[in-house]
C-alpha cells in the first residue's frame, strides 16, 4: 500500500504524516467514472476509432476530435465519429471494428493519472468502499481495472445489456444498494457532463476533476460545484478531520 506521504505522485497540499492520521472520511464508498478520471485512455481510443474508420475508407479524426466525441458509450463515440448521413449498417461495422479492435490494444498506451492509485490505497485503508460505473463496454471496462487497480475495487460496472447508461442513475443506484448505503454516503467523482447529470439524477454529491477530457469552464457551465485539480486536493475533498 502507498501511503499519501509516501506517494511522489500524489502532490496533495497537506502532506505531514500528523494530518493523515487524524483524518476520517465523509463518505463510505467512492463512485468513479472510468476514462479521464482514473486512466488516461484517449490514445488508445484515438487509435482504435481511426483504425476502424479507416478500414472502410472514411477519414481519419483528430486526437482532440476523439477527445470531445468521448463520454457516452463506444456506439455514441462512433456515430459522432463517422460523417453525417453515415447509414446505420455502416456504421455497425464501424462499430464492430471499432470494438474488435480496441479490445486487442485498450493497454498499449493507456495509464493511470498519475498518484490516483495512492489515493485508492489510502482510502480503502480506511474501510472505504470503492466502485466504477462506466459507459464503457462492461468487458473492455472490467479489462482495465483489472489490470491496472487490481484488488482496489469492489464493484466495477461498464455499458451492460438491459442497463440504462449513464447519465440514468440505474448502475449507480445499484452499486448503492450493493452496498447497503444511501446516496448520501456516498459521491461520484468523474470528469465529463456526463458525470454530472448522472450523480445529479442519484441524488448524491458530484466531485468533477480537472485532468480528465473536459475543461473546468465547460464542467462549471454544465453544474459542477466541486472540482479538483489533482489526485491530492481529491484525497482531501473526500477527507475530513
Amino acid at each position: 500500500m502507498c501511503l499519501p506521504w509516501q506517494c511522489a505522485e500524489l502532490c496533495w497540499p497537506k502532506r505531514d504524516v500528523l494530518w493523515y492520521t487524524d483524518i476520517c472520511m465523509k463518505y463510505d464508498a467512492l463512485l468513479f467514472d472510468l476514462d479521464g478520471t482514473l486512466l488516461d485512455t484517449l490514445g488508445d481510443l484515438y487509435t482504435a476509432v481511426n483504425a476502424a474508420l479507416s478500414s472502410r475508407g472514411f477519414p481519419l479524426r483528430s486526437i482532440d476530435e476523439v477527445r470531445q466525441f468521448v463520454g457516452n458509450g463506444a456506439a455514441t463515440l462512433i456515430t459522432r465519429a463517422v460523417p453525417e448521413g453515415t447509414p446505420n449498417a455502416e456504421c455497425r461495422l464501424i462499430y464492430d471494428a471499432f470494438v474488435s479492435y480496441y479490445a486487442a490494444h485498450c493497454t498499449e498506451s493507456t495509464q493511470p493519472y498519475a498518484g490516483i492509485s495512492c489515493v485508492l490505497d489510502a482510502v480503502r485503508a480506511r474501510g472505504v468502499k470503492t466502485a466504477i460505473v462506466s459507459n464503457k463496454d462492461d468487458l473492455a471496462t472490467r479489462k482495465l481495472a483489472a489490470h491496472f487497480f487490481p484488488g482496489l475495487f469492489d464493484v466495477v460496472y461498464g455499458n451492460r445489456v438491459g442497463v440504462k447508461r449513464k447519465p440514468a442513475p440505474d448502475a449507480v443506484l445499484e452499486v448503492l444498494a450493493r452496498f447497503s448505503l444511501s446516496a448520501d454516503r456516498a459521491v461520484y467523482i468523474g470528469d465529463s457532463d456526463v458525470d454530472i447529470a448522472t450523480a445529479r439524477a442519484a441524488g448524491m454529491p458530484c466531485i468533477s476533476v480537472l485532468w480528465g477530457f473536459r475543461d473546468e469552464a465547460f464542467l462549471r457551465a454544465h453544474g459542477a460545484t466541486l472540482t479538483v485539480q489533482t489526485p491530492g486536493e481529491l484525497l482531501c475533498a473526500v477527507s475530513e478531520r
